[in-house]
């Protein structure tokens, strides 16, 4: 079982990007600590940091439940660049095969950021 993000256009074509709940956990503490921080010790992540410490753009897609919910057009707009600058430097970062798999992910997940920017629909969690 895990959960899905597709661009929410109602093409059952589109692309999607899909983990598991344990993946996708160990993908966003990944984001957090290229932001600086430690995911597990925010609000909502066994911590009790409150979000308002951090400074991110990224913290609509990191603050946010796994398997429900969407994000709007204009997080994705702002959410996109970042992601992209990360995942740059995690190309630079080294060769293990769980970082590989990050790329891989962030990568696909900026193509459905994309879509959704362009057909100005929001990203759907399921």
């Amino acid at each position: 079982m895990g959960l899905v993000l597709f661009p929410g256009d109602g093409d059952n074509n589109s692309p999607d990007v899909s983990w598991s709940y344990t993946g996708f956990h160990a993908f966003r503490r990944r984001l957090a600590q290229s932001e600086g921080f430690d995911l597990s010790e925010m609000g909502g992540f066994d911590g009790d940091r409150p979000w308002s410490q951090v400074t991110t753009v990224l913290e609509p897609f990191l603050n946010h439940p796994d398997d429900s919910g969407d994000l709007s057009p204009a997080d994705c707009a702002v959410i996109l660049p970042r992601l992209e600058t990360i995942t740059d430097q995690w190309e630079q970062d080294g060769d293990d095969v769980l970082l590989r798999k990050h790329i891989e992910d962030a990568r696909q997940l900026a193509v459905i950021l994309r879509i959704c920017l362009e057909k100005r629909v929001p990203l759907l969690f399921i």
